[in-house]
């Protein structure tokens, strides 16, 4: 398989109100994680970071033009790959020591990280079998209603165990946008992994069912608008009898 150069890894599109995703187009699309850049006032956000097999400071500037702070949503190894490359990392404190201790195993990088996830293989001298996260100890915790102040903008955390126990969404009341992580997008949710919990993916989509966002930036696939957002939300309540 063809080994991508580093300066081509990431591709950058800026959307409206000052965000701007951030992905590896040479993951396929079930496996890539939307990295999410908000711009604020006093200082910048960045949802996410990627598998980490090529560094997002050295090759997408944008990260390293203010200070930022780094959120996980939650700890899968698509999520939290460049985490260690920022001096403020937030994340809900179930997710902590995991972070601090990423394995192949408690990251799901056992299960999934094959050269099978890619369209072209991340460059020299990454391997699939040796892949691991490097460990990024989070800085502060994130609780429920807590929120993230950039200055001008503000994001209220919202935890939504489920996917994983400490998944959390960011949402900005003023704008109306969401920020869902893995807990829910425009696609197939994964609901089965070694720390997944039916009931609480069930009490989280109950409290998601309670907002009424414009938008909503998901960790997977494309962005939807607030009627979308219904229709996922009830298509999954009544695939689960509920």
């Amino acid at each position: 398989m063809i080994r991508t150069a580093a300066n081509d890894w990431y591709k950058t599109r800026k959307l409206g109100d000052d965000i701007t995703l951030i992905s590896e187009p040479f993951i396929k699309p079930f496996y890539r994680c939307n990295i999410w850049h908000l711009r604020g006032r006093d200082r910048d956000l960045l949802i996410d970071s990627g598998m980490g097999v090529v560094s997002l400071r050295t090759h997408v500037p944008l990260v390293t033009e203010k200070p930022l702070t780094a959120v996980a949503s939650h700890s899968h190894f698509d999520h939290i790959g460049c985490h260690h490359e920022f001096e403020t990392r937030l994340a809900h404190r179930d997710e902590a020591n995991l972070l601090a201790n990423p394995t192949r195993k408690n990251t799901l990088a056992e299960d999934y990280v094959t050269d099978d996830i890619f369209e072209q293989l991340p460059p020299a001298p990454y391997s699939s079998e040796s892949y691991v996260v490097k460990a990024a100890a989070v800085t502060g915790y994130l609780d429920e209603g807590d929120v993230v102040d950039l200055g001008d903008r503000r994001l209220t955390v919202l935890h939504l165990p489920g996917h994983s126990p400490g998944g959390i969404a960011l949402f900005e009341a003023a704008t109306g946008i969401l920020f869902s992580g893995d807990t829910l997008y425009d696609g197939p949710l994964v609901e089965n992994v070694y720390h997944s919990n039916t009931e609480d993916y069930y009490i989280s989509m109950v409290k998601l069912r309670a907002l009424k966002p414009r938008v909503v930036h998901g960790g997977h696939f494309r962005s939807f608008d607030g009627a979308r957002f219904r229709i996922l939300l009830e298509s999954w309540f009544k695939s689960h009898g509920a």
